[in-house]
């Protein structure tokens, strides 16, 4: 019996080492140079609005990062197809219904008759990829993506009484068993992904199934909102499955209309007509594709929301023409608009890791962790006057409100890198990231007041220069700052507060910027637990 209880023992004991040992493993920079590779799984569904487009651009210049699961046709409150058939629709509120334009019940709302701008952007991706492959190997063959386009819910705004490809293509991700999460965005309404739900839960809620499937459903699934906007998250999602992880960023750099209005000077310059021609309009087939103000273009002919692409108008003059005016006349060739960036910045291979859990925080901001929907509804006063003070408040409460640094430079001039890699066929006449790295474990245990030493590696493929600082981003549970003793070195020493509590977690990053053109930056997070 004693020798059973003493074998019994020694089993836990190699057991618990075996996991502190993997553990180490796992978290160890060596393995680190490998955890940028780890992608996530993500579906995206997004309206035709034309930051819609413009974000998808910049998705698809990062796919080299995800594992693209779907990407999907939606509808929303601002976009819908309608069913041929004549039907009308109207839900009161709607920007149809305001901005005196009384248009609905409408049997469509801003929808082209062969809306196709999903798979516009693929053709793009088509023609670019020889040049990307050559500086990133990991760029996916335009035939995949191309496979994972589908319609969703598009007819009606909210509506989810009927299955469509898209949201079966939905339904079937979330019930595989691929190992990890599955991150779905909404760019426009939820309606897609709500059907998917519907769908799981007319299958199964009554079988002896059904308790599984949920608690693998609420394992597994994170959604990604730009909001609610077809009140589907509202009406169906939240109430029936409320305990499907949420993620709505906040506090990041903004990427939306308006971003130039109040924006620091740090950010303008990358906003302007000539960085914006330099860098993005002049790129190839993607700078064909990309909307900024004046470039004569209209997602949907005659829509009279979309006067962007005008030029040598003022506010009132669109007005006269028929044009409802909800944001004030920007110069010709300036940011336009990217507002679903916030969903995916995070999911990005950059070292920050912001994807692991949403408090983490990097290029697309922290999630808000009240689990609280942005309705999208128009406010009551749609002057172009009344709106820019809106978007301009709303980029000073960013400012304001970030618990980390400014990553809108940093985001900025990766975006131009990789639109210089999509018309660059040799891989010596662009820039590429630093690869930045830690030695030893990026999760530490230390006890309050104690000294703790970590070591970066850096190198750059292109013999630049690469610029090293260690500083704390302030996502952690403890609430203080920490002394980082030599902040611009490769090796520093960081000494943990004494009021630190037992449980409470410090998040360090180490970043790397190369002096190449456009600078880029990468980074390594190391988490810090306080211990008894």
């Amino acid at each position: 019996m004693k020798n059973s209880i003493k074998s019994l023992l020694i089993d836990k004991k190699i057991f618990f080492y075996a996991i502190v040992f993997l553990s180490s493993i796992f978290s160890n920079g060596v393995i680190a140079q490998f955890s940028d590779k780890i992608k996530p799984r993500i579906v995206i569904t997004a309206d035709p609005e034309l930051d819609d487009n413009n974000s998808l651009i910049r998705f698809i210049l990062y796919s080299s990062d995800f594992d693209i699961e779907g990407l999907i046709y939606a509808s929303s409150g601002f976009h819908w197809k309608g069913d041929e058939k004549g039907t009308k629709w109207f839900v009161p509120g709607r920007e149809y219904a305001r901005f005196g334009l009384n248009e609905c019940p409408c049997t469509s709302w801003r929808w082209a008759k062969d809306e196709h701008f999903i798979h516009d952007i693929v053709d793009a991706y088509e023609k670019a990829y020889p040049n990307l492959k050559i500086h990133n190997p990991e760029y996916p063959d335009p035939k995949l993506l191309k496979s994972k386009i589908k319609y969703g819910n598009i007819e009606f705004d909210g509506e989810i009484s009927k299955n469509t490809e898209g949201s079966n293509l939905i339904k079937s991700l979330i019930l595989d068993n691929k190992s990890g999460q599955l991150f779905i965005a909404a760019w426009g309404g939820q309606s897609t992904i709500a059907r998917a739900l519907k769908s799981i839960q007319e299958d199964y809620e009554f079988t002896a199934e059904w308790e599984n499937i949920k608690k693998k459903i609420n394992r597994k699934v994170v959604l990604l909102p730009s909001g609610d906007q077809d009140d589907t998250y509202a009406t169906y999602i939240k109430p029936n499955w409320a305990d499907i992880e949420y993620r709505q960023f906040s506090g990041g750099p903004n990427y939306g209309y308006g971003a130039q209005l109040k924006a620091s000077k740090e950010d303008s310059l990358f906003l302007t007509a000539s960085w914006m021609k330099e860098n993005v309009s002049d790129r190839g087939s993607f700078g064909n594709l990309y909307r900024v103000w004046g470039d004569g273009k209209q997602m949907v002919k005659g829509d009279k929301l979309d006067y962007f692409g005008l030029s040598g108008y003022t506010n009132e003059e669109l007005k006269k023409m028929g044009y409802a005016v909800w944001m004030p006349v920007q110069p010709k060739g300036t940011w336009l608009g990217e507002g679903d960036n916030h969903t995916f910045m995070n999911m990005l291979g950059n070292g920050l890791r912001a994807y692991e859990m949403g408090t983490y925080g990097g290029w697309g901001g922290s999630v808000n962790s009240k689990r609280e929907a942005i309705n999208f509804a128009t406010p009551s006063d749609t002057s172009a006057n009344a709106m820019a003070n809106m978007l301009g408040s709303m980029n000073t409460k960013n400012a304001e409100g970030m618990a980390y640094p400014n990553f809108f430079p940093q985001a900025q001039q990766s975006f131009a890198a990789r639109l210089k890699w999509s018309v660059t066929s040799q891989y010596k006449n662009a820039n590429h990231e630093p690869v930045v790295n830690i030695e030893g474990t990026m999760t530490v245990m230390a006890s309050a007041g104690e000294k703790i030493r970590l070591n970066g590696i850096v190198s750059d493929p292109d013999g630049n220069t690469v610029t090293t600082k260690w500083w704390q981003l302030n996502v952690g549970s403890y609430p203080n700052k920490v002394q980082i003793i030599t902040p611009n070195a490769l090796r520093t020493e960081v000494q943990i507060p004494k009021d630190a509590l037992s449980g409470q977690t410090i998040h360090l990053i180490f970043e790397g910027t190369d002096n190449g053109t456009p600078s880029l930056t990468k980074y390594q997070r190391v988490i810090v637990y306080v211990r008894k």
